[in-house]
């Protein structure tokens, strides 16, 4: 006579084999497409690492705003956002001679005003002043820094209204789309290069920056 096991143990039994056939379900597509087996976590890494990067994190515009930080940190810009008091000049963005200093409105201190020389267009000939009719710098309260600015840095500061001029995003985006002094950057006077990029192509990446939520890229 042949003795049956306890019940509680064929139940065991039963339920071993039904959790073999579950794992072995599991790692099956990974030893089809491998031919070698790996664990369920292995796979599950491995399709992760296999993802497109927008799949992993969602694309806030940092990576329009690192495009556009190239025209921003770019001689017709940067010379005129300045760390200290004194603009830069060239593409080498020399500190300006003459004792030329920022003043407390951005025009000029004293009687060395920025349109004593800057004057409405740019003069004729290489290394003479560009133009403007009001050319100047960002005032002394709020000096809107661009050099020395890391990508993360800068936009941090174009979204603070308190050290970007009192602005919303939404203005910022006039501001670099509509702005003549802006636009003078890609009508550089003579010698002088443009930005790297067509002021159009510029606008369109602050623009998705913007909208797609002005994403720090860190």
């Amino acid at each position: 006579m042949r003795l049956l096991p306890p019940r509680g143990t064929q139940r065991r039994k039963n339920a071993l084999k039904n959790f073999g056939a579950l794992v072995a379900l599991m790692v099956l597509p990974v030893v089809m497409r491998t031919g070698t087996w790996a664990s369920a976590s292995e796979s599950e890494s491995s399709l992760a690492d296999n993802l497109p990067v927008a799949a992993i994190a969602p694309d806030d515009g940092r990576e329009a705003f690192r495009k556009a930080y190239a025209v921003l940190m770019h001689p017709r810009c940067m010379n005129c956002h300045p760390q200290g008091d004194v603009p830069l000049q060239g593409e080498d963005s020399r500190l300006h001679p003459q004792n030329v200093k920022r003043g407390v409105d951005g025009k000029g201190l004293f009687a060395l005003k920025c349109t004593n020389c800057h004057q409405p267009t740019n003069l004729p000939g290489e290394n003479m002043p560009p133009g403007h009719p009001e050319w100047h710098l960002p005032p002394a309260d709020m000096p809107m820094v661009f050099e020395g600015r890391s990508p993360a840095e800068l936009a941090r500061q174009l979204k603070d209204p308190k050290h970007n001029g009192g602005k919303t995003l939404d203005e910022i985006l006039h501001h670099v789309t509509h702005d003549s002094l802006v636009l003078t950057g890609w009508n550089p006077a003579e010698g002088l290069s443009k930005p790297p990029m067509s002021h159009e192509e510029f606008v369109k990446l602050m623009r998705e920056w913007i909208e797609k939520g002005a994403g720090i890229p860190e």
